[in-house]
Order: structure tokens, then sequence, then C-alpha cells
């Protein structure tokens, strides 16, 4: 039987995600909610003008086409129940309940659940009046980390450097309100010194399988500086996690936060993502959950995946993964975000994006659209990450240098992009 799959999302996560899920010999249409530009365009696939905050005309769209499977890109619907409400309604939906997406919609929730179950990550506190977390900050030595508790699009971390510096951005989130509600408790914790790295498994409330690691590039600016971003680029498979430290990875973070989530009544289903610190000596820690895939690296991962991913879901959904094996592509991939001048700030949008079509028919070249809509036959950017040119090669190297010689041929007057991505991973490549 073949599957008619909806896929949650307008960015670049979901046209990865819908792309590879309409690659499955499995799959007979794929919808998008609301999609992009670039699923717009897509074989066997098509966008639907859903509200992604709408549950019910959500059900209702998937019993008039008889979706088979849905699986939600963003983080919003599932922390604000999604799952649980077409899993009532007996829809097969991919991803974790409100109650297990905690993980990511409170980062308090997060690092008192790390404390209970001993799972490394980094020391912290909890405030939500300005005066008690200044008074502790005046005792901590820096640089320090601010979050904000709750969804903030990837953009609520903030690294400070000086008391000045940490006392204005407490300010910013529990007193100026520049997250909202997401804003109105903090959470303060060390900062952590190593390498960042991604590590995303599919979980189905036992069992999970793990996927292709990746490396993602937070920072808008080469040489990781700059504000924080949603993303700027990613690469799998990343070298800093070798096969000893993706064991550790498994048995001290993976393993245990499955366990306690099901030991706490609230068994995990979905995309499970623990963003990393790999210290020098091999430690992993926490810096973050995430109930989703991540974007970029889904981006990259999806070019290597060689399962048919409507198949992990729905195995996942009914609770049978422990019997899925899955297959990837051994060779690198490899993918930069093209995003407009100015983000993560102020940025505009509307331009009209050309040499989009000089790719179509370059081998192992995919560009997956983020914020791009159609205008008049056009396609313009229609947000900060606009797109995200990916390749796969051989070696890191040449994947780098293929993805970099794709995004050469698409231009709009204020594109902007990191240089760098993947130098991490080279430069760890030729010292080993």
């Amino acid at each position: 039987m073949k599957n008619t799959v909806l896929v949650i999302g307008s960015g670049g996560r979901e046209h990865a995600l819908a792309w590879r899920l309409a690659q499955s010999e499995t799959v007979k249409y794929t919808y998008v909610a609301p999609g992009n530009a670039g699923t717009a365009t897509e074989a066997n696939m098509e966008n639907v003008n859903l509200d992604i905050a709408d549950f019910i005309q959500i059900e209702n769209f998937c019993r008039q086409q008889n979706v088979d499977l849905v699986v939600v890109g963003p983080e919003q619907p599932l922390v604000a129940g999604i799952v649980d409400h077409l899993t009532e309604a007996g829809i097969a939906c991919f991803g974790p309940s409100a109650a297990a997406a905690q993980l990511e919609g409170s980062k308090a929730f997060a690092k008192a659940f790390l404390k209970r179950y001993a799972i490394p990550t980094a020391a912290y506190e909890v405030f939500t009046e300005v005066e008690a977390a200044c008074t502790y900050l005046q005792q901590q030595s820096f640089p320090q980390v601010i979050k904000a508790d709750g969804l903030a699009a990837g953009k609520g971390v903030v690294i400070v450097q000086d008391i000045p510096q940490a006392e204005a951005v407490v300010k910013d989130m529990l007193a100026d309100n520049k997250f909202g509600d997401a804003g109105s408790r903090i959470v303060i914790e060390e900062f952590l010194q190593g390498e960042e790295a991604s590590f995303i498994c599919m979980a189905d409330g036992k069992d999970f399988i793990s996927m292709a690691t990746s490396q993602d590039h937070k920072a808008r600016d080469d040489g990781d500086q700059g504000p924080n971003t949603g993303g700027m680029g990613a690469y799998s498979p990343a070298p800093v996690v070798t096969d000893t430290i993706h064991q550790r990875v498994v048995d001290e973070v993976i393993k245990p936060t499955l366990e306690g989530m099901q030991t706490e009544g609230m068994p995990f289903t979905g995309f499970l993502y623990a963003g990393l610190m790999i210290a020098a000596d091999g430690t992993p820690k926490v810096l973050e959950f995430n109930v989703r895939f991540g974007d970029p690296e889904t981006q990259p991962i999806m070019m290597r995946l060689k399962s048919p991913l409507d198949q992990l879901c729905l195995a996942a959904v009914k609770q049978e993964l422990g019997t899925e094996a899955i297959e990837w592509d051994q060779r690198f991939a490899l993918g930069v975000v093209m995003a407009e001048q100015g983000y993560p700030e102020a940025y505009q949008s509307g331009h009209a994006i050309t040499g989009l079509e000089s790719l179509e028919q370059w081998q192992d070249c995919k560009v997956f659209h983020a914020g791009t809509k159609v205008n008049d036959g056009k396609t313009v950017t229609a947000g900060g990450r606009v797109l995200c040119v990916c390749a796969v090669d051989e070696s890191l190297q040449q994947a780098q240098q293929k993805a970099y010689a794709g995004l050469a041929k698409i231009q709009w007057g204020s594109a902007y992009f990191r240089q760098d991505i993947g130098a991490k991973g080279i430069r760890h490549l030729s010292e080993s």
C-alpha cells in the first residue's frame, strides 16, 4: 500500500523532509502545509494553505485526503499538542506529545530533567526577577550564557562577556519582554568550552535509531563570530563525533533521557535532537534539547538518508522501531544557508532570486527553500534564512567546494552567507 503524507511547516527542514518522503517507493503523494516556493515545484508534492495552529482544520484535511501519516517539522505545533490531537482522532502523527515536547518548550524543565537523571550539562540557575538574576551574575566568572526559557525560534540564547552586557540582556528578556512569554523566565548557565555537535535520533517511546551525526554553524559570521542565528550551514557526518564519543552520547545522554521520560509517564516519540558540547577530553554535555529535526542539519542529513522515511516514521508511531534498520550514503553532505542581509535582526524581503534553474540538473546537488514564496511567477525572498544549497561528495572538502560552486550561481541583491561552512570538519579530518 502506498501512503499519502502531510508535512507540517514551511522552512528548509520541511522542504528536505518532504523531498525525502516523496522519494520513497511507498509514498503516493506528499502535501506540505503551508510549504514554500521550493515545495510548490517538487514532483508529486503540493502546498496546502492550512493554519498549522488550527488542529481541527488539519484533522479535517487529513480525513478528506485520506492522509496516512503526518510529519511535523516545527516546534510550535508540537509544544501546543498537535500530536495529541491527531492521535486521538486516529491519524498517525510522528512527533512527541505536548508533555514530552517540554524538553524543548521549557529550558528550565529540560535542565531540571537533566539534573534529575544525572545527564551531563552545564551548571545553571533559573530566574524570573531582574534583581535576583543580576545579583547571581555578579558572583560568576565570564562568559556566561543567558537563555529565554520558552520557544524563541533559535534566537533566545545570548553569550555575555561581562556584567554590563549580562545585565542589559537580563533586562531585555525579563523587563522589556524582548521574547514575549518565552522570556518571562530565564536560565543562566556556565559557558562550556569545546566543539558543538548535533546528535539526532528517531524514538518510539522505548527504542531508538541514531540518525547521521552533523554539525551546525550557529553564529552568523565567519569564524563563529556575530549574533546567534537559527543556523547558517551544516554538514554530515561530523568528524568530532568519533565512534567512542558516539557510544558515550548514546549511553550518557540518549538512553537515560528516553528512560527518564518513560519513567515520568511521557514516553518520547519523534525526532530527539541533543545539541551537544564535546569537551577536549571527549565528554559530551547537553546544551539543549530539540524535539524535532534541526534546521539546517536536516538538509544534509536527508541528502544522505537512503531508507524510506515514511516507513521509519510509521514504525515509530506503532512502537516498532526496534525491528527497523537505517541505511546511509557513506559520502559527506554539506549545506550552506543563503540569508537576507541583516538577519537575524531587521532585514528586507521580496527580492527576486535568479539562477535557481541552473542547478536543477546538477548531480548530487540540491537547493532547499526556506524563506521563499512565488510572486507574479517569480521566486522571491520571504524570510531571514532563504535557501540552503547542499551537495554530496566523497570528501567533506569536495562537498564544500561543490556546494559553494552551486551557491555562486544563485543571486539576489542582498544575499548573505558564511564562507567557512565545514572548515572545522575539514581541519578535524586533516588532523586525524
